[in-house]
């Protein structure tokens, strides 16, 4: 029932977006090249259920009980053409297309334009009618659209939680680019809860930095527009476990949620934050 009721939201989610692009069209056409990644997480009677459309990633920490040792298992797959899973995917779903996936400047994108293959939004790479001028060139195809290229249908996970689970990270590609599934739990289970997924982000935004060979304080001065040129959007969630809660009512599952990041018309964002920082 829970995956039902994810993959009816999400369907909600895309019509409602479709709906909104259609009304603006004739002023801002530009909207239909807006698109999110969607991540969604629900427990309910002991079970996690997630629902996931883009590259955004769910991992769970937990103990191994032989060693104490914390152990991290990914429980989504990530959508994105970088994947040879989802190139296979891909070019099954349009074999007569052989430009289905390209790879462009070192980096797989679907039709050479964008790196996921799922995402609410986008509209352009969905419906024909929107994939024309007053589009930007850049973002058009060349041909028609004869059928979607991308689509919003989330892929559904089920994980009945263990006495050895500890916390779940949600979190957006822009924190998995710096920070390892493994390097990620390890974090959280060495640090309080409280300000946890804060720190998350603190060490990914270093990492960002170190890979550019600057400070972090440097960084954090770029303004909006340049940065997105240094990292990818980036936002965390840790969901802690009670499993004494969890087998009664969800909403006693406590969290530790922090967000950081910045917006254009192509930008893929990750699960909601309780707290954005810019």
């Amino acid at each position: 029932m829970c995956g039902e009721v994810l993959q009816m939201a999400f369907n909600a989610t895309e019509q409602g977006f479709e709906s909104l692009v259609v009304e603006a069209w004739s002023t801002a056409p530009q909207i239909a090249t807006v698109g999110s990644c969607c991540l969604v997480g629900v427990i309910n009677d002991g079970t996690v259920y997630i629902a996931n459309a883009g590259d955004s990633r769910a991992v769970l920490g937990s103990i191994f009980p032989a060693t104490g040792e914390i152990i991290a298992m990914q429980l989504t797959n990530d959508h994105n053409a970088a994947q040879e899973t989802v190139r296979e995917e891909l070019r099954a779903l349009h074999p007569d297309d052989s430009r289905i996936v390209l790879q462009k400047r070192g980096v797989w994108k679907v039709k050479g334009i964008i790196q996921v293959s799922r995402a609410i939004g986008d509209m352009y790479l969905k419906k024909q009618e929107f994939n024309r001028e007053p589009i930007c060139a850049q973002f058009r195809l060349s041909e028609p659209l004869v059928r979607p290229v991308l689509t919003a249908e989330p892929q559904l996970h089920v994980h009945k939680l263990q006495p050895e689970d500890r916390f779940l990270i949600f979190a957006s590609d822009g924190f998995w680019d710096h920070l390892s599934n493994e390097d990620a739990v390890r974090l959280v289970n060495k640090h309080p809860q409280k300000g946890i997924a804060r720190r998350l982000v603190r060490v990914a935004l270093e990492e960002a930095a170190r890979k550019r060979e600057m400070r972090y304080s440097d960084l954090k001065m770029i303004q909006r527009g340049i940065r997105r040129h240094f990292h990818d959007d980036i936002t965390v969630i840790v969901v802690f476990i009670d499993h004494e809660a969890v087998k009664g009512c969800p909403k006693d599952v406590s969290a530790s949620a922090r967000g950081i990041g910045h917006s254009n018309s192509h930008a893929r964002n990750g699960p909601p934050s309780i707290c954005r920082v810019y």
